[in-house]
């Protein structure tokens, strides 16, 4: 599940790698200003190899549970966007979590509109859940047409939800439900 695929002529998606956490740093690095308006306010060892190789490695433990996918988008060898499917249940609610950002130099492609719908059809023909859901900023329309335009329907937002750039911040939330 989630082999690598090509998302455009020059970027491809794939499971994250533990060789992987110097590229994941040096785009965390790359991306810091323009993430801060979107992201928790992170402790500067965020930025560094071993705390994303470590991050890596436990979401990798979460993917061998069968609870998550850490996902990269890359270019050659440059990791340009991250994209999680975490905190999935099983039994009868069959749930997942979607987060997801794309470098500043890649925004605007399509890119994260091509990786969420592939996203929600891996979760919904090899992963056979039942729903997926994801939140945005209010002020978030790029985000939210991304998820719009993979099947997602907003259905409320949630008051202070996320303490985001040091801040609890209003969230709208959103679901694609993936079975009749």
């Amino acid at each position: 599940m989630f082999e690598s695929r090509q998302l455009s002529e020059d970027v491809s998606m794939r499971v994250l790698r533990p060789s992987d956490a110097s590229a994941l740093a040096a785009s965390y690095v790359r991306n810091r200003e323009y993430l801060s308006f979107w992201e928790p306010v992170r402790a500067e060892e965020y930025y560094t190899r071993p705390w994303q190789a470590a991050d890596i490695a436990s979401r990798l433990a979460a993917k061998e549970a069968g609870e998550g996918y850490p996902l990269g988008l890359f270019a050659g060898d440059t990791l340009v966007g991250r994209f999680n499917v975490a905190g999935i249940v099983r039994g009868p609610f069959q749930s997942a979590g979607l987060g997801y950002w794309v470098d500043s130099t890649y925004s605007g492609r399509g890119l994260a509109s091509a990786a969420v719908q592939l996203i929600v059809e891996t979760a919904r023909d090899e992963l056979g859940l039942h729903r997926i859901e994801a939140s945005t900023l209010p002020h978030n329309v790029s985000s939210q047409r991304v998820l719009l335009k993979a099947g997602f329907q907003q259905i409320g937002m949630a008051p202070r939800y996320l303490q985001i750039a040091g801040r609890w911040q209003d969230h709208n939330l959103y679901q694609v439900v993936l079975h009749d």
